[in-house]
């Protein structure tokens, strides 16, 4: 029972999570409008400008991934599947859920996911 009830507790911080993402996505978008319509100044001006609605946009994808992955997680939770390993089927630790609540897959699965190539731990980095 005390794996059901953290599931639950795990499910309104999850709903918490994806309606302040939503807020979020909201007010960046809104924001870009607003700057969009108001006339241009100089271009240190114009370069700032740039620079800030390249920094939302990124913020904003970013955003929408994790709400993505928020929404993913809710679906699973009706089904019955969340805190379900989606590599091996095992139960992911409460642990871990607590920590990211959106986890698909347990630490060991995750581990050998990002040794294989497929995840942005095995980026190579020129730093010479």
């Amino acid at each position: 029972m005390a794996r059901k009830d953290a599931l639950l507790s795990l499910r309104a911080i999850l709903i918490r999570r994806r309606d302040a993402l939503r807020n979020a996505l909201d007010g960046d978008l809104t924001l870009l409008k607003e700057l969009r319509s108001e006339s241009p100044g100089d271009l240190g001006d114009a370069a700032v400008d740039s620079s800030q609605d390249e920094i939302s946009s990124q913020l904003a994808e970013v955003e929408a991934r994790e709400l993505g992955s928020i929404e993913n997680a809710l679906e699973r939770l009706k089904e019955g599947t969340y805190g379900t390993c989606e590599i091996c089927g095992g139960k992911i630790p409460l642990a871990r859920l607590q920590a990211l609540p959106y986890a698909t897959m347990c630490i060991g699965c995750q581990r050998e996911e990002e040794k294989s190539g497929s995840g942005w731990a095995n980026l190579e980095y020129d730093v010479s």
